[in-house]
C-alpha cells in the first residue's frame, strides 16, 4: 500500500460515512414528495449518475459483463429488491420524523449481522458474541414492552440491509461497488417508472418548480456518492477502521433526530439505545482483541 493509498483512505470513509448520517437533512427537502415517490426518482437519477460515471471511468464493460452473467445478475436482483425495502422504510422514517428509530436500525445491524452468519453460514459464535446477541434482544424486548409496540422500522432497517449485505457477500469482490449499483438500479428501474407513470399527475416531479425538480435529480448523486468514497475507502484501509467507522452514520443520524428534529427520548428509549451501545462495545472489543491474536498475513 503506498503512503498517497494511506494518506487518502481515511478522509474517504470519514465522507462516505458522514455523508450516510447526514442523510436524514436531505429528504424532508423532497416534500411534498412522498417515500415511495421518492425511492423511484432516486433509482432512476442513480442509474443515470451510474451510468455517467462508468463511462467517464470507463467501467461500463464490467457493467455490460454482470448484465450478461445470470448467476451474478439473479444475485443481485434479489440484493435489488432488499436496498429499495431499506430505501423505502428509511424515507418513510426520515418523514414522519421518526430517525431516532432509523438510526437505532443502523446501530442494531452490526447486531443482525452476526445472528445472520450463525442462522444463515451456521458461524460459531463466541463467549463475548453470544453476550452482545443478548444485550440485543433485550434492548428490542426493553423498546418493545417500554414503547408499546415493536420497533419495527428499526428492526426493518436492520434485517433489510444485514441480508443486502449478506447477498452481496455472495457476489463478492468480482462486482465493485459502482458497476454493481448500476445493475441493481437496472433492475428495479422499470417498477419505478412504472409507479412514477401510474403516478402521472399526482406526481410531484414536475409541479412544484424547478427546485424541486432539481433536488429529486440530485437523490441520485446523494445516493451514489457515498458508495463511491466508500468503494475507494475500502481499497485503501484496513478492516477493522472500516468496521470503527460505521459507527459514525448512525451516530450522526441520532444527534441530526435528538437535536436537529428535536425527537422524544423516553426512558424507555434510552434504555434500549443503551442496551444496543453495550451489544456493540462487545463486539468492537471481541473483534479487536481478535485482530489482534490473528496472524498477520504477509505483504506480497
Amino acid at each position: 500500500m503506498t503512503q498517497h493509498q494511506d494518506r487518502w483512505g481515511l478522509p474517504l470513509g470519514v465522507g462516505a460515512y458522514l455523508l450516510w448520517g447526514a442523510m436524514p437533512l436531505f429528504f424532508p427537502l423532497l416534500r411534498p414528495a412522498g417515500a415511495l415517490e421518492i425511492v423511484a426518482n432516486r433509482v432512476l437519477w442513480s442509474l443515470v449518475f451510474c451510468v455517467i460515471v462508468l463511462a467517464v471511468v470507463r467501467q461500463l464493460g464490467e457493467f455490460r459483463d454482470v448484465l450478461r452473467s445470470p448467476r451474478t445478475l439473479g444475485t443481485l436482483s434479489i440484493a435489488a429488491v432488499l436496498i429499495v425495502v431499506n430505501w423505502v422504510v428509511y424515507v418513510y422514517a426520515v418523514l414522519s420524523d421518526r430517525v431516532l428509530d432509523a438510526a437505532l436500525g443502523y446501530f442494531i445491524n452490526p447486531i443482525v449481522t452476526v445472528l445472520l452468519g450463525v442462522l444463515v453460514l451456521h458461524e460459531r459464535l463466541r463467549p463475548v458474541q453470544w453476550v452482545a446477541l443478548g444485550f440485543g434482544v433485550a434492548s428490542v424486548v426493553v423498546l418493545s414492552t417500554g414503547l408499546g409496540g415493536l420497533p419495527w422500522i428499526s428492526l426493518c432497517l436492520a434485517v433489510s440491509f444485514g441480508l443486502y449485505g449478506l447477498v452481496k457477500n455472495r457476489v463478492g469482490r468480482t462486482v465493485t461497488a459502482l458497476p454493481g449499483l448500476a445493475v441493481e438500479t437496472v433492475v428495479v428501474a422499470p417498477f419505478a417508472i412504472a409507479y412514477l407513470v401510474w403516478l402521472g399527475d399526482a406526481g410531484t416531479f414536475t409541479g412544484n418548480g424547478v427546485g424541486h425538480a432539481l433536488l429529486l435529480a440530485a437523490s441520485g448523486v446523494v445516493t451514489a456518492m457515498p458508495l463511491l468514497l466508500f468503494g475507494a475507502a475500502a481499497r485503501r484501509l484496513p478492516l477493522s477502521v472500516i468496521g470503527m467507522l460505521q459507527y459514525l452514520a448512525p451516530v450522526l443520524q441520532f444527534l441530526v433526530g435528538l437535536l436537529v428534529f428535536g425527537e422524544h427520548m423516553p426512558p424507555a428509549r434510552w434504555a434500549g439505545f443503551a442496551l444496543v451501545w453495550a451489544a456493540l462495545a462487545l463486539l468492537t472489543f471481541d473483534g479487536i482483541r481478535q485482530s489482534r491474536r490473528s496472524p498477520r498475513p504477509g505483504l506480497d
